[in-house]
């Protein structure tokens, strides 16, 4: 049977479908399309909750049908939920595109421009951030197997950083475009998993390194957030900030992100008096400096 034929028939019957891509598994084990043989990554405006997922046999072949919401498909490549998400768009085969959707799409991932790139800077920032100070934390606690952890993961994040500064996707084999990239980082990655020196002294020169970098980062990867406070003088409160339309669909620490810009002196904490009035519970709001 030809599963291509088969597919892009009963899709194209299906009620509400966009768009559908072929994802063939590239190598056996790989993660990509979630150890299955071949995906159907399925852009319906009609996504119902219970068929979101679905794993089906045909021909030998085990087949994933992913189906995706047309906004949280953008939501994904904005937020950086999946980064497998960009590689099904890059190297899927489309099988059906109304309007040729799915094809707009690709060729936006591919250009890769700044608004992109400023949406997943700061996501990857802030993950940067929250694992740094988790790993110096663990460390202070002589948790050395848990800061060792946080700290690689935040090395994975600093290496996504300058990859996406570099205008280049982070893909799943991260080290490898890391190397050609940025050996630098990479560097510090080798030096964290495979020194001579003890635990404790690689995790310290590497979380030296993140201090260092994050105070150099913090300004460029926050852009985003500090082109929306830009858009009205008065201070922002935490909720008008989470639901802005730029960031609310981000997966986003944005509470750790605030917190220390307004101790590095780019944006300022304000009190206000609550609409109720309570005098005993001010809420703080914020605003640009820079």
């Amino acid at each position: 049977m030809d599963l291509r034929a088969y597919f892009q028939q009963k899709f194209e019957e299906e009620e509400g479908v966009v768009a559908v891509a072929v994802v063939e598994n590239p190598y056996p084990y790989s993660p990509l399309i979630d150890g299955l043989d071949v995906m159907m990554l399925v852009v319906s405006s009609q996504c119902d909750l219970h068929r979101q997922t679905e794993h089906v046999r045909m021909d030998d072949k085990h087949i994933l049908i992913r189906r995706i919401s047309p906004s949280t498909l953008e939501q994904w490549i904005a937020g950086g939920e999946t980064r497998s998400m960009i590689q099904w768009l890059v190297r899927g085969e489309i099988l059906m595109d109304r309007d040729n959707y799915l094809l707009h799409i690709r060729q936006r991932v591919l250009a890769f421009p700044v608004e992109m790139r400023e949406s997943k800077q700061i996501v990857e920032f802030g993950c940067f951030m929250r694992k740094y100070y988790q790993a110096k934390q663990e460390l202070q606690d002589d948790n050395l197997m848990d800061s060792y952890s946080n700290v690689l993961a935040a090395l994975h994040h600093w290496a996504h950083i300058v990859l996406i500064e570099a205008g280049i996707h982070p893909e799943l084999t991260v080290w490898k475009q890391t190397r050609r990239f940025n050996p630098g980082i990479y560097k510090l990655y080798e030096q964290l998993t495979s020194s001579n020196e003890t635990m404790e002294q690689r995790i310290q020169l590497v979380l030296l390194a993140c201090e260092f970098s994050i105070m150099s980062l913090m300004k460029s990867c926050c852009k985003m957030l500090f082109d929306v406070m830009a858009e009205r003088e008065e201070p922002w409160s935490m909720m008008e900030l989470q639901l802005h339309p730029s960031l609310e669909g981000l997966q986003l620490d944005l509470s750790l992100l605030i917190q220390k810009l307004v101790k590095r002196g780019y944006i300022d904490e304000v009190a206000v008096i609550p609409v109720s009035g309570d005098a005993d519970a001010i809420e703080l709001c914020y605003r640009n400096v820079i």
